[in-house]
């Protein structure tokens, strides 16, 4: 059984695609020959829901990707060190605002995932130096988890490779058989996405069309196939005519953490 199945929701992610997945599942393939990749990784949740046993998975977050790879390599340590950070708004800057360049990998681990838990609504956002900034959000959702749920994501993500990677990299050496699931950064609606949490930056049109084409050389190969989640905006749309495009009914809105019955998003696959 699928780590998502269980209902476990790794992060507080904007965007995420936890509460879509009743919707997805009709789309993702019921068996992968070769290897899940997903070059947006963001809070996980189709890779939980599929849990495969082959994957790729990359981010350029890279606050991101090491808190995957400290939890793939040290769960108690992240866990024991989530489980002593203080409680409380105080307690929060103090934390938020310690500079661990070089503290270990389980603790850079423990620190993002406790700042995700506790921030107000899972934003994830820096400022021009680098550093999160995200303000307090309170207590409640920080015990949702708990030591079995990073043990159990730790076994699953063993089987996977994880990588700080443009999405291009991530994309060179897709081979027959591989599903891609894509979900890059957007505002529904809009045709690019500023201000996100994706390299502390823009992820912008010209990304989207580079993109586009990536997945049009992809998909030469009749065999790898893929699936994406984006903005319904007719620019996107145009991006991807000869391909499969459904409107998601409901889905992500321009207001953090809210789910609209307009999503303007749209499902798009090469199948």
């Amino acid at each position: 059984m699928s780590i998502q199945k269980e209902n476990f929701r790794f992060l507080r992610y904007p965007g995420g695609k936890t509460k879509l997945l009743s919707y997805l599942s009709e789309f993702l393939p019921k068996n992968i020959e070769g290897k899940y990749i997903e070059p947006f990784v963001g809070g996980g949740a189709v890779y939980m829901f599929l849990s495969p046993e082959k994957a790729l998975l990359a981010d350029l977050n890279s606050d991101l990707i090491d808190l995957y790879r400290g939890i793939k390599n040290y769960p108690h340590k992240v866990w024991e060190t989530y489980y002593t950070f203080p409680a409380g708004k105080s307690g929060y800057y103090k934390i938020r605002n310690e500079k661990d360049i070089k503290a270990p990998l389980y603790y850079r681990a423990a620190k993002t995932l406790y700042l995700n838990r506790t921030c107000f609504k899972g934003m994830w956002r820096h400022n021009l130096q680098g550093d999160f900034n995200v303000g307090y959000g309170g207590e409640e959702r920080r015990w949702v988890i708990s030591h079995k749920n990073l043990i159990d994501l730790s076994k699953l993500l063993r089987k996977s490779e994880i990588t700080s990677a443009d999405f291009h990299k991530t994309l060179a050496n897709v081979a027959t058989g591989d599903f891609i699931f894509l979900d890059p950064p957007y505002k529904p609606g809009e045709k690019e996405m500023d201000h996100a949490h994706y390299i502390n930056g823009r992820f912008t049109f010209e990304e989207q069309k580079r993109l586009a084409d990536r997945l049009k050389e992809v998909s030469a190969n009749h065999d790898i196939k893929w699936l994406m989640t984006n903005s319904s905006h007719p620019s996107i749309r145009d991006l991807y005519q000869d391909f499969t495009i459904r409107t998601i009914p409901k889905g992500t809105s321009n207001i953090v953490g809210v789910f609209s019955e307009n999503s303007n998003e749209v499902l798009i696959s090469n199948y």
